[in-house]
């Protein structure tokens, strides 16, 4: 009888002890997750309003309470897009425009003050979510990480402007709607990620293309400061390679304003007129009438503004920013991958060569060194460069520059299961390595060598996370970076190696060339 009455309140404490573990109390109520393993996930919380009806194109509201405890197992829907079909990271769930919802994975064994870091997905700000299975949070928090992925909006509920919105919102901010969201989700983890364990006094920001771009205007937004402490950039670029950045009113030389292409979407769904009326036929609109076939494939269209100026989110460009040292000062890393993104269009080699000018024959001797090169391959480059490789190493620059210390990196490592079709490493091959998440990419044709890859790489994001310095034990010394010694650590197909970046010839020329005028 003792025996069973002892066992009883064992079994009777576990199963309070587990019902502690997976639950936590947030500002809006109270949450059930998921433990699987060292980990519990707490998925789909809201962290604002849905944006739908009279919040569609306003900035995010708050959310509301809850009774009771909210099952929080499953993400939430991933924002209203068309899906892209050669994703790399394909959404694990169906898109809609109620859409602002994190996720949070923290260590079972509990903890409090533990560093945070949150992703920002890319998909050119028309297409990605947080639920791509590459991007779950797991291996993080088995490092002790509060990990926080979230929602933000996308295509034209991301970014739009009208004559009736700025009638309805004199005083702003307009437009970049997307950007307001990742503030918001930020301001939300300041005020509930201790309820996970987590510091908010210790929080990393990292992003890959477009989340890469988002964390460089994070870093240069007034409205952002004080919400993160490091950050990290994969293939996020940072030059003004598109030209100017359109701004939300005014027209900037040839560029339309952000509310003229507004007015010229609106006119193609039919809907005239800059007043309050116009405004609600809009509103009035079915989520998939907004999305236009907009994706990656066909983001080149005169009814999408894209990020825009609008003085209060984005008051700058990147670039300006970082070459006036007005970004946040913090610990940094960024980089990109060998075989990144880079668009020529170029029909000659003259064509590639002749942007350069008075800089061609040192271009051409970077590039082409014995002449033999076709146009495809060196344009190739060229483009690369301009877009993605030079612009990681300007920030990492400024940074230095700034007096913080930063560390430059280049992603070469490709699978060994697709080494016969990739001759490097295409944008956002690395992420499934930083996540450690490369089986659930590559499943039954996952390698040791692959494993060993990504568990060194994961190994130095975490070691950066938790403090500030991406060194630890075991693994390759990775210098900051030294603008004299241009070291990067490459992460390579047969070994990681800190060594003077073997691009240097040619970084130095496409930098010569950005700052032309400048």
């Amino acid at each position: 009888m003792r025996t069973a009455v002892v066992l009883c309140l064992l079994l009777t404490g576990h199963a309070g002890a587990e019902a502690a573990v997976n639950e936590a109390t947030v500002e809006t109520g109270r949450l059930r997750g998921a433990v699987a393993g060292r980990v519990v996930a707490f998925k789909g919380i809201p962290y604002a309003a849905p944006p739908v009806g009279k919040n569609r194109w306003r900035p995010p509201q708050p959310a509301a309470r809850w009774a009771g405890v909210r099952d929080a197992t499953r993400y939430g829907s991933d924002c209203m897009q068309l899906p892209f079909p050669s994703d790399a990271a394909p959404l694990g769930t169906a898109p809609a425009e109620d859409c602002l919802y994190l996720n949070v994975w923290k260590p079972a064994s509990g903890g409090t003050r533990l560093p945070v870091m949150v992703w920002i997905y890319g998909g050119g700000f028309v297409n990605g979510g947080s639920s791509p299975e590459v991007y779950d949070g797991s291996r993080f928090a088995e490092k002790g990480i509060v990990f926080v992925s979230f929602n933000y909006r996308l295509g034209r509920f991301g970014f739009f402007a009208h004559p009736a919105l700025s009638k309805e919102n004199p005083d702003g901010p307009l437009g970049n709607y997307a950007f307001m969201d990742q503030i918001a989700a930020l301001k939300w983890i300041q005020r509930n990620i201790a309820a996970f364990g987590g510091d908010p006094k210790n929080v990393t920001i990292f992003g890959e293309s477009a989340g890469g771009m988002s964390v460089l205007t994070l870093m240069t937004s007034p409205a952002a400061r004080g919400l993160f402490h490091k950050a990290i950039v994969e293939s996020g670029g940072g030059r003004n390679l598109l030209g100017p950045m359109r701004r939300v009113r005014e027209k900037q030389g040839a560029l339309d304003s952000g509310e003229s292409v507004g007015l010229a979407f609106a006119k193609k769904m039919g809907i005239e007129g800059e007043d309050a009326a116009a405004l609600e036929a809009l509103r009035a609109l079915p989520a998939e009438k907004i999305v236009d076939g907009l994706n990656m494939a066909s983001m080149n269209t005169p009814t999408y503004a894209g990020p825009m100026l609008d003085g209060q989110i984005v008051v700058e460009t990147v670039e300006q920013a970082f070459l006036g040292g007005r970004q946040a000062k913090i610990p940094f890393i960024a980089g990109a991958n060998n075989m990144d993104i880079g668009f020529s269009f170029a029909k000659t080699l003259d064509e590639v060569f002749r942007p350069f000018g008075p800089l061609r024959a040192r271009a051409e001797a970077a590039y082409n060194p014995d002449g033999k090169g076709d146009v495809k391959t060196v344009g190739y480059l060229v483009a690369m460069d301009r877009m993605m490789i030079e612009p990681a190493r300007f920030t990492v620059k400024k940074m230095t520059e700034s007096g913080q210390k930063a560390w430059h990196y280049r992603f070469s490592y490709v699978a060994e299961s697709m080494r016969k079709q990739w001759p490097g490493a295409p944008h956002a091959t690395e992420i499934p390595f930083v996540f450690n998440t490369v089986k659930a990419k590559y499943g039954t044709q996952l390698t040791p060598a692959d494993e060993a890859m990504s568990e060194t790489v994961h190994a130095y994001w975490v070691d950066f996370v938790r403090k500030g310095d991406p060194n630890g034990a075991g693994r390759p010394a990775w210098p900051a970076y030294d603008p004299v010694q241009d070291i990067l650590i490459e992460f390579g197909p047969e070994r990681v190696e800190a060594k003077p970046d073997p691009w240097k010839a040619r970084l130095d020329v496409t930098e010569a060339l950005a700052m032309q005028g400048k």
